[in-house]
């Protein structure tokens, strides 16, 4: 599978500012933004992205009732989720992936290092 589109979902800003820039520019790859988890629903079963980059720690619906949300959709339920997220223990990262996230990425991340964390990401799942 091809990666196209990547939705990114984060509640900063600057994040998805800086996350849209490197998808766009580095890796080459549409990208489109979502300030929250159901609005992140609603973007994805709508546009039906390649991929999601999905913030764990947000207000209201965090990306892991979030990624519960996408699962439960039939639109949605076979997207790969990307954890970005700054709470990295290894427990924490064993959790995500058993919820079904296809792997994560730490915050703070290198924009210009991203578009290959995705492509390795992507690429040990079968999906690039």
């Amino acid at each position: 599978m091809a990666i196209e589109r990547i939705l990114i979902v984060d509640d900063e800003e600057d994040i998805r500012l800086v996350s849209r820039l490197a998808v766009q520019r580095v890796g080459g790859w549409q990208a489109l933004v979502a300030a929250s988890g159901p609005e992140a629903v609603d973007v994805a079963a709508r546009e039906r992205p390649d991929l999601i980059l999905l913030d764990v720690m947000m207000p209201g619906t965090d990306g892991l009732a979030t990624l519960s949300l996408l699962r439960a959709r039939e639109a949605t339920a076979d997207i790969p989720v990307v954890f970005l997220t700054a709470k990295v223990q290894q427990q924490e990262v064993d959790h995500y992936l058993a919820l079904g996230a296809l792997g994560v990425i730490r915050k703070p991340f290198d924009p210009l290092v991203l578009p290959d964390e995705i492509r390795r990401i992507a690429g040990e799942a079968g999906a690039a």
